[in-house]
């Protein structure tokens, strides 16, 4: 995985969600947040399964609504602060986080109703291995992210010190294919890169991301879109 090193350190952690949903950061958080309960739906007595769950902020939002959920990560750093959020919220006990590698997800074949991944693909050097082990233990869906090649995420990319991978529509209907997956349905979002909204205050960032949302809902919309959000069925 890109970045994996990095991603584990403890000041990473400590500030992982200040530096990137603050300020215009709060209009992806709503946004990602709102794309994940669109796909999964009523979550009552439905055992979930995040993958890379980070701080828990899918994690703890979904165990707020009824989902029996295990959020995984790689990262100690992170789990820890995932773990003291679900405190906060008062969910402690309604949730389980555990350390471990998505490559080799350490749950039977059909464990979960849901598998999901955010903020994943973009760093996963071998994207079809990780999407067939969520397939594996996905009895009926299997939710993620992409960021699309054909966009101004191609621009922001090349700043990056690890850049990202960025998928194509027909990669990720290859992925889904060897995988076992068939897509129910998709949404593709964002002209502008997360990037931008990260370094504008949220006051300025209202309006910019009204004038996006009013391009994405264009003819021309999901072709520009630098994020799409995948919701599938395990065949």
């Amino acid at each position: 995985m890109k970045g994996e090193e990095w991603y584990q350190a403890d000041e990473v952690a400590e500030e992982y969600e200040e530096k990137r949903f603050s300020r215009g950061g709060r209009l992806i958080d709503r946004r990602e947040k709102q794309a994940v309960l669109d796909a999964i739906g009523p979550l009552d007595d439905q055992t979930v399964l995040e993958i890379a769950c980070g701080t828990g902020r899918f994690t703890v939002m979904l165990a707020e609504r009824g989902a029996d959920i295990v959020g995984l990560d790689i990262s100690a750093a992170m789990l820890q602060q995932g773990r003291k959020k679900a405190r906060t919220a008062g969910v402690a006990d309604h949730l389980e986080f555990m350390r471990g590698d998505a490559a080799r997800l350490p749950f039977p074949d059909d464990h979960f109703d849901t598998v999901f991944a955010m903020r994943f693909f973009h760093l996963a050097d071998t994207p079809a291995a990780f999407l067939s082990e969520m397939c594996r233990v996905a009895k009926e869906r299997v939710v993620f992210d992409t960021f699309n090649a054909a966009s101004t995420r191609s621009v922001y990319n090349w700043l990056l010190p690890m850049g990202s991978r960025l998928y194509g529509r027909s990669e990720v209907e290859t992925l889904l294919d060897g995988a076992n997956l068939e897509l129910v349905s998709a949404e593709h979002d964002w002209i502008l890169p997360y990037g931008f909204y990260r370094k504008i205050p949220g006051a300025i960032a209202g309006p910019i991301r009204k004038a996006d949302t009013a391009i994405g809902d264009s003819p021309v919309g999901d072709h520009l879109a630098s994020v799409s959000y995948w919701n599938t069925r395990v065949k």
